[in-house]
């Protein structure tokens, strides 16, 4: 018999797990061990104790499914949820809004703003959106301010558009465009663009020195970590921060500074109409000096139109519902957009693009197009990113530019955009079957990188891979539009491989191999195997970052100890 083998010990040795590791040319395994924060080595269990020693960390992970680390490409963590505010979920009729804002004024008799998050469009009837008529009463004399679940759209009552300054002559506010009555000209109390103008540096500035206190750097600081707390709970090692402002770095600096960024991180810089050339040079000296393993920037987030549901995504026909004639509109001329996106693209940046609607995505596909004729290919991975309403004859073109279809399943769950919901209603039944297409993306090539895109819908990971595999309701019930439901290794490839390779990272993590980064987690039920149903109720009982445990559940059964 051959003498058996020794090597260094390892830091960690993980155990008696089922190790699925995104990697075909292993794609089983038992047991891994880790030194200096990457993986030394994966194997059969019987060889793990070769890499014990003394010193070495030894988890038993008792039979249960190990994964990559889970990468959310999409992931406002920076957002998040904010517990100072009035929560809309759920509240599904404006009697119902009104029922939560008069409990939150109760419990906060002092409060000189009231301000609150996750209205959903579909509790005002018949498709309409919200006036400051309809918050008046229950807020009287006190500014509020009322913040869609996309945070794509605000509502405003009459005090706040007061003390934010809209009026009939000046509708371009800095944080979004208000709406008018068609009738006296006067701001009704609906403000869109939000996410475009509210959410950029000069918007967010802008209510930050009007007073509004959920742009305070305070708020903001206790939003990301409760994010980044919930990010590594739910056994998320990378998290990408879509849309952010060079004035937004210090938070994520103090987060790491106390300890709160266990989760990696990649920062995209937002990109407003406007960004000049001395901005793009700020932006590029920033990439520069934010580029550890840790956290990094890069990437810039644009935007091409806005969202289906208060009708301001670009289609390529009328909306079945509002205005006779109504296709929305995109942010660029479709020539202005691809002269922009190939002077970015020559400069060397990846672009994300928000674009939803057939038309919106459309011109994304045709800028890079323009893009490659110009600079030539190169492995640029720019993103469209939800992908909602997708012509088929563009599917194609994701694999033959080199695109990620950077997408959310969560969004096309039946009760959110299903029939019966603002979504399903505005595109029309005729188009359903261009909602979200996930399984024919992925049958012509596309590279498929999934994500939350917290805080509009659930962060936890569980969620999206039930709904890309069920397209069911999260509490059951009949599936919608199915023929695009993707098989669970399809889904759990694009929540860590996929979204490696969307962010340039697939050399070192997304799969679990030698070399790569010591990023995994252990689940409390094998997804691979379960029933459908019983994904959601999975919890990551273990998390690794870079072979340390940053995360362990109560009551897990995981054994830990030294050798």
């Amino acid at each position: 018999m051959a003498p058996a083998q020794h090597h260094t010990p390892a830091d960690l040795v993980l155990r008696r797990a089922r190790i699925h590791t995104v990697e075909p040319e292993l794609p089983h395994a038992e047991a891994l061990a880790v030194r200096d924060g990457r993986i030394v080595w994966l194997g059969d269990d019987a060889d793990a104790d070769r890499w014990t020693g003394p010193d070495t960390r030894v988890v038993d992970a008792g039979g249960r499914l190990v994964l990559p680390g889970f990468i959310d490409a999409h992931n406002h963590v920076r957002l998040g949820s904010d517990d100072a505010c009035v929560q809309l979920s759920g509240a599904a009729s404006l009697s119902e809004i009104h029922d939560r804002i008069t409990a939150w004024r109760e419990r906060n008799p002092d409060a000189t703003w009231i301000e609150a998050e996750a209205f959903d469009y579909s509790a005002l009837p018949d498709g309409r959106m919200p006036t400051a008529a309809d918050l008046d009463p229950v807020t009287g004399d006190i500014p509020a301010m009322v913040l869609s679940y996309d945070v794509h759209t605000a509502w405003l009552n009459t005090a706040a558009l007061d003390r934010l300054g809209a009026r009939a002559d000046r509708t371009e506010l800095p944080f979004g465009v208000a709406q008018t009555d068609p009738e006296t000209g006067e701001p009704t109390g609906f403000v869109r663009d939000f996410a475009v103008r509210g959410l950029s540096r000069d918007g967010h500035r802008a209510l930050r020195d009007l007073g509004v206190p959920w742009a305070s750097p305070e708020r903001q600081y206790g939003r990301l970590v409760r994010s980044l707390d919930d990010a590594i709970r739910f056994g998320i090692t990378t998290v990408v921060e879509p849309q952010n402002s060079l004035d937004d770095l210090a938070l994520f600096e103090r987060a790491r500074a106390e300890g709160r960024l266990r989760s990696r991180l990649v920062a995209a810089l937002f990109h407003p109409r406007g960004t000049s050339d001395a901005d793009l040079d700020d932006f590029a000296a920033a990439t520069r000096a934010y580029s550890d393993e840790r956290m990094r920037l890069g990437p810039l987030k644009l935007y091409i139109d806005d969202v289906v549901e208060p009708r301001t995504a670009a289609l390529l026909e009328p909306y079945a519902t509002g205005c006779a004639g109504h296709r929305g509109e995109t942010f660029y001329p479709a020539e202005e957009f691809a002269d922009l996106l190939t002077k970015l693209d020559a400069r060397g940046f990846q672009c994300f693009v928000h674009a939803t609607g057939d038309r919106g995505i459309r011109t994304v596909l045709d800028a890079v197009e323009r893009s490659r004729a110009v600079n030539g290919p190169r492995d640029a991975r720019h993103q469209v990113v939800h992908v909602e309403c997708l012509d088929p004859a563009d599917a194609p073109r994701f694999a033959e530019l080199g695109v990620v279809a950077c997408m959310q399943p969560r969004h096309c769950a039946p009760e959110i955009a299903g029939p019966g919901q603002d979504w399903a209603a505005n595109v029309g039944a005729g188009r359903w079957h261009k909602a979200w297409p996930m399984r024919t993306l992925d049958a012509a090539g596309a590279t498929l990188a999934f994500s939350s895109d917290w805080n509009v819908a659930e962060m936890d990971p569980m969620v999206g891979i039930y709904t890309a595999v069920t397209r069911k309701p999260l509490a059951g019930g009949p599936a919608w539009m199915p023929e695009e439901t993707v098989d669970v290794a399809t889904a759990v490839h694009a929540y860590t491989m996929g979204s490696a390779y969307a962010n340039f990272l697939e050399d070192e993590r997304g799969s679990l191999s030698v070399g790569k980064a010591a990023d995994f987690t252990v689940l409390s039920r094998d997804i691979l195997r379960a029933a459908p149903e019983d994904i959601p109720g999975t919890v990551a009982e273990l998390v690794v970052v870079a072979g340390d445990v940053v995360h362990e559940a109560g009551q897990s059964g995981i054994c830990k100890s030294g050798h």
